[in-house]
């Protein structure tokens, strides 16, 4: 990996500066997440994964980003107050972010890069077809709610198409091989 993912200067949704590194020693799921997409019932789905898997060292990050039809338009205090009143969201989220494209933020450089496929790929890029867009080519994000799971050690070990949910056997198993090793 080019650069270490704990270093990537990072901000919390409410602007305060932050890294990965806070989180080192624990297993993450960092999501680029948004509001106003198909997709965003899995905030649901995500926070009741967190819930029951944080006393073992995961977390997920949710990164709003507005790269996919405008599907984030908020602000970062109009996206926090979304995700606490509509999904109780509890996991950290950052500020808004963009995860594809010429001003693509270095933390999705450094997940992209490192783990060009994601699992679970082919049903939602068919379906983004049918709607008459053209997912973006690998190794880019292809659309809201992608998952990349980074292990204790800050190594991306998994990548998850925007289609797979939170409680996708898939997603699990690949949580808890991480969760399983020691960094």
């Amino acid at each position: 990996m080019s650069q270490n993912l704990y270093d990537i200067p990072l901000k919390s949704i409410d602007g305060a500066p932050q890294s990965l590194g806070q989180f080192k020693g624990k297993v993450l799921l960092v999501v680029n997440v948004a509001s106003k997409c198909g997709l965003t019932p899995q905030y649901e789905g995500l926070e009741k994964l967190y819930e029951r898997k944080r006393a073992e060292g995961f977390e997920v990050l949710g990164f709003p980003a507005n790269n996919f039809l405008g599907q984030e338009p908020g602000s970062e205090s109009e996206i926090k107050a979304f995700c606490t009143l509509t999904y109780d969201v509890k996991f950290p989220l950052f500020s808004k972010i963009s995860v594809v494209g010429a001003d693509k933020h270095p933390l999705y450089h450094a997940l992209t890069g490192a783990i060009p496929d994601a699992v679970g790929e082919g049903p939602m890029r068919s379906r983004l077809q049918g709607y008459g867009i053209t997912a973006n080519p690998v190794p880019e994000v292809q659309w809201n709610f992608e998952k990349f799971l980074v292990g204790r050690d800050g190594r991306v070990a998994a990548r998850f198409a925007p289609d797979v949910a939170a409680d996708d056997a898939r997603l699990l198993s690949a949580i808890d091989a991480e969760l399983a090793k020691q960094a």
